[in-house]
């Protein structure tokens, strides 16, 4: 079965989505505003649903680009769940998940891009073959297609973008811009942390390993997620992303996991002043090794932290 997701999406009937998710652990009811678009697979049960949460169904023509990919993907026994203009975007994950019928979840950013045909069927076979993995992840990489600026900031900001993996490996770089989870599993841990407004992606992680299973990075899938595509799109998301980072400190540090830049076993929790003390000698060592670029990321990232411990404290 072929479907053209972009005709869909011409076309698609937007809906007030039912809000009952009564196996979401924390739950945040406060003005729910989204609206869903639901492309049903032609079996009752799909093997995979995949989710997309977002704020205007557009994200710069990233999204109708997507969808063009969703077309392309040799393995079509997937239902498509799109929820449109909540804030909160792990309510609007949730809410999603409580549709689902597919054996798998499947999350894609709005504005994520997805160069392999067969990405969704890569994921699906690992996901059978390997019974103790619970959430798996793809490569994240710099795209050709990408301009100068963009490039250098995957490549100088941690985490933007890594060396594809050869193997699976256990790694803290699953990431929801193209992630897989079991949908039973999912459910179990209570979904997505609805009230923190930054660190979704550690918390889900770590719900997950709690129940003894793995989080993985898979090799041979490839994605590309790009940061803003100028300085004030960048800075200003840094900024925001340190005055989030505060207001977690404050409000619910029980929720600030590390988010290492590397596969392999990490410490979960640093303390606060632990942390602080070495944002400074990080910014020493990125700047002798000529990464300006991050070392303006990151002064910005503290200036919003600072503004932030300010004015939540």
């Amino acid at each position: 079965m072929t479907r053209d997701f972009r005709e869909l999406f011409a076309q698609a009937d937007w809906f007030s989505p039912e809000l009952n998710r009564d196996w979401v652990r924390y739950r945040n009811d406060e003005n729910p505003t989204g609206v869903c678009w639901h492309v049903k697979s032609e079996n009752e049960a799909p093997v995979l649903s995949v989710i997309i949460p977002t704020a205007d169904a557009d994200r710069g023509g990233y999204f109708i680009k997507l969808m063009d990919s969703l077309s392309q993907q040799d393995m079509q026994d997937f239902e498509l769940i799109v929820l449109k203009g909540d804030k909160r975007q792990g309510r609007g994950i949730n809410i999603c998940a409580g549709m689902a019928k597919g054996k798998y979840l499947l999350t894609v950013d709005d504005d994520s891009s997805l160069p392999d045909a067969q990405t969704f069927s890569k994921m699906i076979k690992a996901m059978d073959e390997h019974a103790d993995i619970g959430m798996a992840g793809g490569n994240n990489t710099v795209p050709d297609w990408a301009t100068p600026f963009v490039k250098r900031v995957m490549t100088q900001v941690p985490r933007r973008s890594w060396e594809p993996v050869s193997e699976i490996i256990d790694s803290d770089l699953a990431e929801h811009p193209c992630l897989i989870m079991r949908t039973a599993l999912f459910r179990k841990v209570g979904g997505e942390n609805e009230i923190i407004p930054r660190g979704l992606d550690p918390y889900l992680r770590q719900v997950f390993r709690e129940e003894d299973t793995r989080v993985v990075v898979l090799p041979d899938i490839i994605y590309h997620h790009l940061p803003p595509e100028t300085w004030s799109g960048l800075l200003g998301q840094m900024y925001r992303n340190g005055y989030q980072a505060a207001y977690a400190n404050i409000h619910s540090p029980e929720w600030v996991i590390e988010t290492p830049a590397e596969h392999g076993d990490f410490t979960l929790r640093v303390p606060l002043w632990k942390r602080i003390l070495r944002f400074p000698l990080n910014m020493l060592k990125s700047l002798l090794q000529g990464k300006w670029l991050w070392v303006l990321c990151e002064t910005c990232y503290a200036w919003g932290f600072l503004r932030g411990w300010i004015k939540e404290k």
